[in-house]
């Protein structure tokens, strides 16, 4: 499975790092979505894409179970983070983006490399994951946190584990005096703007900045992508951060405070926040991008949730990219593609409306 690490160079040389590294497909897939299949289709090319590191194992799943139904097809998919992603497609180096945030006013409002000129860009839900505050501190299991007392640390205004704050939350847990190391993306993160989002709604007080892919604080360790974060944690002392749920391995992952209850993650909370969710209003009919209710007191919900995108053209000036668009981001949203990134990477499929939404914008890519 072609799933490559260029890092952040300029667009221009991650589009030709991506065409001179493709790997054959099926190469070294693993997965059980790669066991042969006795029905294969005539669809051929190479199909780059970038974007969202937080899709990293459901593209690995992905990008198996399609190539073995379609053997002629090789897909290399960048997991650069979600700012990367985006730029790489409108500068035209990537056929369509991984983005956990979607597409800006100011990005909509320009050109598209690989759009037919005067057409646009649309976003459309593929992926959803609640992120995990991880955290990795000697001799404590378990981890209360409400917004306040999140946002406070991540912002540098709380920086021991056996803070007031802290301890008045976890009555049971023995927080030793150690300094947080508070780690965040360094990246442009679709992540970091869903972490920020959700502390801006509900701890507004304290995150005053307004919620974007790029952290705001100058507090903590950065960490480039997902991998980095989990792995900064991991060989860290007296660390906490937030990835997405996929990638919490054995770290120690807090409960946040929903209405009056400690809530942890599962997929089924998360999707049914996003279910609760209205679309963004002022975009296209066809645009589906969603804005999170993060207020939600209700304890069967995780509102600390991301939504990735596949962000496509509407009609591509290269009718063959389109075709394999079509095809691919049609498999990736369908039932089976969610089966196959709810079982690749936990992550909570899209219901059953929204992928008929998502559907039926698919159909009509050009």
């Amino acid at each position: 499975m072609n799933i490559k690490r260029f890092g952040r160079p300029a667009v221009v040389a991650v589009a030709a790092a991506i065409a001179l590294t493709s790997c054959a497909a099926n190469e070294g897939a693993t997965s059980p979505a790669a066991e042969p299949s006795e029905e294969t289709s005539a669809l051929a090319g190479t199909l780059n894409a970038a974007g969202a590191s937080s899709q990293g194992a459901a593209q690995e799943a992905w990008v198996a179970s399609f190539q073995t139904t379609n053997p002629d097809v090789t897909i290399n998919y960048d997991p650069s983070g979600s700012g990367a992603g985006r730029e790489t497609f409108i500068a035209g180096g990537a056929a369509f983006a991984g983005s956990d945030s979607y597409l800006k006013d100011e990005e909509l409002a320009g050109e598209f490399a690989m759009c037919v000129p005067g057409t646009s860009a649309v976003d459309l839900p593929v992926y959803i994951s609640p992120i995990a505050v991880i955290f990795n501190v000697d001799g404590v299991d378990e981890l209360n946190l409400d917004a306040d007392t999140l946002a406070k640390i991540f912002k540098g205004d709380i920086t021991v584990w056996n803070d007031p704050a802290i301890a008045a939350l976890n009555a049971d847990a023995k927080l030793p005096a150690t300094n947080i190391t508070a780690v965040h993306r360094s990246d442009d993160s679709g992540t970091t703007k869903n972490f920020a989002d959700y502390l801006n709604q509900v701890a507004p007080s304290v995150w005053t900045e307004k919620p974007a892919d790029a952290f705001p604080f100058q507090t903590g360790e950065g960490a480039q992508g997902t991998s980095g974060v989990v792995d900064a944690v991991t060989n860290g002392v007296g660390t906490i951060g937030y990835a997405d749920a996929s990638r919490a391995g054995d770290l120690g992952v807090a409960k946040i405070k929903v209405g009056d209850e400690f809530v942890g993650y599962t997929a089924e909370a998360a999707a049914a926040v996003v279910d609760g969710s209205p679309l963004v209003e002022g975009r296209a009919a066809n645009d589906l991008a969603i804005e999170l209710d993060r207020k939600t007191t209700d304890p069967t919900h995780y509102p600390l949730v991301l939504v990735s995108y596949a962000i496509v053209c509407t009609e591509y000036a290269d009718a063959e990219q389109g075709e394999l668009v079509k095809n691919y981001v049609g498999f990736m949203a369908s039932e089976e593609g969610q089966t196959e990134a709810a079982a690749s990477a936990g992550a909570a499929p899209l219901s059953s409306e929204l992928q008929a939404k998502v559907a039926e914008v698919v159909a009509s890519i050009k």
